[in-house]
């Protein structure tokens, strides 16, 4: 089963710049979107073999999940059951037999740090604890835009970003707690290097020279880790100033 997420900047936008090739390339057997900005009535989609489940927010124009899945879910819930955190539709969670899915797209703490107390003291402890409320039923998947490189190997200038939104101390530390709480990040399972990267600014010719941050992922409670075949990041994949990241589960 291979699950991909990739936060596509706009998916009217994405479209014109080849999504489809791309989706048809990858052959995701679900694929996790965020930053949709759009509702299904506003994109021209059509993706056979594939049911689509949208969380787009309630501003419109701005931020918004989906997923696309070949495989029928049994439930689908959007948020987190929090009306104070769901209406830029950030969360979509998807339950199938063995495993809980859930769609994030992170809140940005803004270049001026303005969201970072909301972020880290709010929707990151938010988050965390919806994932293991699933957890306590049957193993969780989480994937998407976290919004935040983790560790020095996952930015390409950690001394000149200390303190930048994304990472910042803080929000740091709440990835430590993710870990704490026994979900793998699954690309480390796979690549001990730096240099692998998610995102890079429209700026400086950032992508060309891979001057980058790893912001996007997959986490999954540990049980699954044996399960767990490969996890990679496709930087050929292009469109958006992300690229998709994804896992192979046996």
């Amino acid at each position: 089963m291979k699950l991909v997420s990739w936060n596509v900047n706009g998916m009217r936008a994405v479209i014109q710049k080849g999504f489809h090739q791309s989706l048809a390339a990858i052959g995701p057997d679900v694929l996790c979107v965020q930053e949709v900005r759009a509702t299904p009535d506003q994109v021209d989609l059509d993706i056979p073999g594939y049911q689509a489940f949208w969380n787009p927010a309630v501003r419109k124009g701005y931020s918004g999940t989906a997923v696309f899945t070949k495989v029928a879910p049994l439930k689908v819930g959007n948020g987190m059951g929090a009306p104070a955190l769901d209406g830029e539709g950030r969360v979509v969670t998807l339950e199938f037999p063995d495993f809980y899915l859930v769609n994030c797209y992170t809140p940005n703490s803004g270049t001026d740090l303005s969201r970072l107390e909301f972020r880290t003291t709010v929707w990151d402890p938010a988050f965390l604890a919806h994932c293991r409320r699933l957890a306590a039923g049957k193993p969780v998947i989480f994937c998407g835009d976290l919004n935040v490189a983790h560790k020095d190997i996952d930015i390409h200038d950690p001394r000149g970003n200390e303190g930048a939104a994304g990472f910042t101390r803080s929000e740091r530390a709440n990835f430590d707690r993710i870990v704490e709480a026994g979900f793998i990040d699954t690309f480390r399972r796979f690549h001990g290097e730096g240099g692998n990267y998610t995102w890079w600014s429209y700026f400086r010719g950032a992508r060309p020279r891979n001057l980058g941050w790893r912001i996007d992922y997959f986490c999954m409670s540990a049980e699954l880790g044996p399960r767990l075949e490969s996890a990679s990041i496709l930087p050929e994949v292009m469109g958006s100033d992300h690229c998709p990241v994804a896992i192979t589960l046996r």
